[in-house]
């Protein structure tokens, strides 16, 4: 989703954080990081774990944007340029929030960035990260010849725990979050965050995707007469079609990939219970994102699987492929090729 190569750790601070006041320990003082190797250690730990994120989320609240805690010191960052003294408003905002006896300690890190490179443009962006687990490494230190080995524990591989990403789109913001465990405690994207899904490319073409996978996939069978070699081609065409739009168009993608006024009627029913029962918003015309496609397609499964014999990858010209049944009741697929590899 995001780009880092380009990206910069402009300032970081970290703070000891959880539900206990008495182990809250508010750092005064931003950490110094001037190597190469420190900055490139900061953006994988940092925002790495970003990079595969299709879905986007923005600032909100039930009374109004002015109301959401975060969304304001964001953009005090924004515009300030000043962070310390913001990110301790930052961890109180969250102490106010972590009062459930679920909640655990951690380190809470908040960091500015430049040059986060996000649907090819180039945007600051600020990063707030709580670990909660530490992974245990070995440093070893050499003292008259001798070797010493001592067991630590530190931030290293591990992702965060929970994460926030604030690239400073448009207002309100564009969001990415890491929440591993929110089933246990809700209150990092409730109250801490407050967001709602963003009505953006990104969004918009992961949503049509699923929609379509779901129709072809499950809705098609139930309505018609389909083969898998079928939904495979439906599929292949649905994918294609997003790859070589710039700009989504449902008439157009209606017609492009489902052809038939019966096939078409269906899928705009389907289309139309989807949004509902889901309680997404699409829109029929949108900016088609790459990255997104490029996610959402690996779920596209192109494979044709026969009984436990053959695995048949279909990419290309459905009519190429021909189904039948033989005089003995034996099912077939006749297949025809120019070349051979």
């Amino acid at each position: 989703m995001i780009q880092i190569e380009e990206a910069t750790v402009v300032q970081l601070i970290a703070h000891r954080v959880g539900p206990d006041e008495t182990k809250v320990v508010v750092s005064s003082q931003l950490s110094e990081h001037t190597g190469a190797e420190e900055e490139e250690t900061f953006k994988k730990i940092l925002l790495k774990p970003f990079s595969a994120h299709t879905a986007t989320f923005e600032f909100q609240h039930e009374i109004g944007l002015e109301y959401n805690v975060l969304f304001g010191i964001a953009r005090s960052v924004l515009e300030e340029a000043e962070l310390v003294e913001n990110s301790r408003k930052i961890v109180q905002h969250l102490g106010a929030v972590s009062k459930h006896p679920q909640i655990r300690e951690g380190d809470l890190f908040v960091a500015k960035f430049e040059n986060v490179l996000f649907e090819n443009k180039h945007y600051k962006a600020l990063g707030i990260y709580k670990f909660e687990d530490k992974d245990l490494y070995i440093e070893t230190a050499a003292t008259d010849r001798e070797m010493e080995l001592n067991f630590r524990r530190g931030i290293g591989s591990r992702k965060p725990d929970k994460a926030c990403l604030i690239i400073f789109t448009e207002e309100p913001f564009t969001l990415l979050i890491i929440d591993s465990n929110s089933r246990e405690t809700d209150y990092w994207q409730n109250d801490f965050i407050k967001h709602k899904p963003k009505n953006d490319a990104v969004n918009n073409t992961h949503d049509f995707l699923g929609l379509t996978k779901d129709f072809i996939t499950k809705q098609m069978p139930q309505d018609f007469q389909v083969s898998r070699a079928d939904q495979i081609d439906l599929l292949n065409r649905s994918v294609e079609y997003f790859k070589t739009h710039e700009t989504f168009d449902k008439g157009g993608f209606e017609e492009e990939v489902f052809h038939h006024d019966n096939l078409i009627q269906s899928f705009r029913k389907f289309d139309h219970t989807y949004k509902q029962e889901q309680g997404v918003e699409l829109s029929d015309q949108f900016e088609i994102s790459p990255q997104a496609v490029k996610k959402q397609a690996r779920v596209f499964k192109s494979v044709l699987k026969l009984d436990k014999n053959f695995h048949v990858y279909i990419h290309g010209n459905r009519e190429l492929i021909e189904q039948g049944v033989d005089e003995d009741g034996r099912k077939y697929y006749k297949i025809y090729y120019e070349n051979e590899s």
